[in-house]
C-alpha cells in the first residue's frame, strides 16, 4: 500500500502548475496581440492623417510590432 501512495502523483500540485501555465501564456498571446494591434493602429492613423495612397506606414509599423512582440516574448519566457 505505500508503494502505491509514492507511485500517484500529487494531482493537487499538478493541477495547479498547469493552470499557471495556461495562464501565463495565455497571458502572452494577447500580450503579442495588442503589441501588433496597437502598432498596425497606430500606423493606420499616421497613413490616414497624412493621406497616404499606399499605405506603407502601416505595413512598416506592423513588422516592427510583430519583432517587439518577439522580444517582449522571449524576454518573459526565459524567466
Amino acid at each position: 500500500m505505500m508503494e502505491e501512495e509514492r507511485k500517484k502523483p500529487n494531482s493537487d500540485n499538478s493541477k495547479g502548475q498547469s493552470y499557471a501555465n495556461f495562464a501565463k501564456y495565455t497571458g502572452v498571446a494577447f500580450q503579442m496581440m495588442a503589441i501588433i494591434g496597437g502598432s498596425a493602429f497606430i500606423g493606420y492613423k499616421i497613413d490616414q492623417y497624412y493621406d497616404h495612397k499606399v499605405q506603407y506606414v502601416t505595413a512598416i509599423a506592423c513588422v516592427l510590432g510583430v519583432f517587439l512582440s518577439i522580444y517582449q516574448t522571449i524576454k518573459q519566457l526565459k524567466t
